[in-house]
């Protein structure tokens, strides 16, 4: 397939330069259903970025979007602020049996203004509001957010660097394997906690990713996230999971931490938990930490009522069984033998032994890393030429990132998969 950027003088001329995807992938979108989008040209794309992870169950799902129609035709409610509605009431219901109660979480439910940072944004306010302290230790390579708050516990320095001003009361320390299994977990964070001398104020929380998205798909262990949970009792600070991205059963279970048998203080939840697309977060947090005024953190849209109606159509369509939670771990076993099949290739192919790559990750959402950094963003170019969506991630880009719906077929994944070993082919 060749594709002929079309002209976009309006999106040029008119729109910020601030836009990004668009300048990888020259289009104009038109159409989208299931893991396909279609240009106003008719070309189709085989998409394996799900909206960055905010289409987990695909474009215009049928089911979501019957309820959707059904809501709308019938002139439900559409804006609520935090007014109690039949549509609030029916995702609340059904979040509580299908996803808090078999997991015995007890969670209560905050409603921030509808996007991912807010989520944080809120969390970060909330724990700080709980202890009493003002410090919140994040992870090297962390994305949280691109508001204020959630910028200063973010490790990336290009998007740090987007705030203007100095970003304050956040204290990274190392993610996971950060010294390749060198030093010892924890080591200089428990060593600054219990030294009066190393300027390091008692944080109020820790905020991590169990999965880091945008840091370039760096999976913590099981193990490394029990270990933090327990530093994070023993110190007294509240530990904090950052769902956004790997939540609503991207890796596998509906929240990320599941694995670990860890039961995180707060945990913030956005992108797929509408299930449609549609602006949408929540807070959770343990009913001990409920200590909100009414009315201290709001927002104008934290009332989306068509985002909880497909967001209970969701949960009542996918998660009332195990069948979502199988389907992924199997998905992820093909992308799995997908990846070490391109890299053998490339080291059968190569000089010598090392193929210049790696790849890791769980569920659906994988990494292919390069050692040549540029490489990454060739692949995917060519990727976009041969018809597929991908982006990458990582410091610098050097990490093409997989990130397909929850509910692709076995063969439109096998399909991607294809075009991406061709793309790491010809970009050789």
């Amino acid at each position: 397939m060749t594709i002929t950027p079309p002209a976009l003088s309006v999106f040029e001329t008119l729109e910020s330069e601030v836009r990004s995807y668009c300048r990888g992938w020259p289009a104009v979108f038109d159409r989208a259903q299931g893991s396909h989008l279609h240009d106003e040209d008719g070309h189709t794309y085989l998409d394996f970025f799900a909206g960055a992870g905010s289409l987990n169950y695909g474009h215009n799902n049928p089911v979501l979007k019957r309820a959707l129609i059904d809501y709308i035709e019938r002139d439900g409610i559409t804006h609520g602020l935090d007014m109690a509605t039949t549509a609030k009431r029916a995702f609340l219901e059904s979040f509580q049996d299908v996803i808090l109660r078999p997991r015995d979480l007890p969670y209560k439910v905050m409603f921030p203004g509808p996007t991912g940072t807010n989520a944080v944004e809120s969390a970060l306010k909330l724990a700080r509001k709980v202890k009493g302290r003002e410090s919140v230790v994040s992870f090297t390579n962390a994305f949280h957010g691109m508001s204020l708050g959630s910028l200063a516990v973010t490790g990336n320095a290009f998007k740090r660097a987007g705030a203007g001003i100095p970003l304050v009361h956040g204290t990274p320390m190392p993610f996971d394997n950060y010294f390749d299994g060198q030093v010892p977990d924890f080591l200089w964070f428990e060593r600054l906690l219990g030294d009066q001398g190393s300027g390091l104020n008692k944080p109020a929380a820790v905020i991590v990713e169990t999965v880091q998205g945008e840091g370039g798909v760096n999976v913590a262990r099981a193990e490394w996230l029990h270990a933090l949970r327990e530093l994070c009792d023993r110190q007294d600070m509240l530990l904090i999971v950052d769902d956004i991205q790997m939540g609503c059963g991207r890796t596998g279970g509906f929240f990320s931490f599941e694995e670990a048998g860890i039961t995180p203080d707060i945990v913030t939840l956005s992108k797929s938990i509408s299930g449609y697309g549609l602006p949408m977060s929540l807070c959770l947090f343990k009913p001990e930490l409920d200590i909100w005024e009414p009315g201290e953190h709001n927002g104008t849209f934290r009332g989306n009522n068509p985002a909880f109606v497909t967001a209970t159509a969701a949960l009542n369509a996918y998660w009332t069984d195990n069948q979502m939670e199988k389907q992924t771990f199997a998905r992820g076993q093909q992308v799995e033998r997908a990846l070490l099949a391109i890299v053998d290739e490339s080291i059968e192919s190569a000089a010598s032994a090392e193929s210049g790559m790696s790849f890791r990750g769980r569920g659906l959402v994988w990494g292919l890393e390069f050692t040549d950094k540029a490489r990454a963003s060739a692949v995917c170019r060519r990727a976009f030429e041969l018809g597929m969506l991908l982006e990458t991630s990582g410091p610098e880009g050097e990490v093409v990132k997989l990130l397909p719906a929850l509910t692709i077929s076995a063969d439109e994944l096998d399909e991607g998969l294809r075009i991406l070993a061709r793309s790491v082919r010809e970009t050789a």
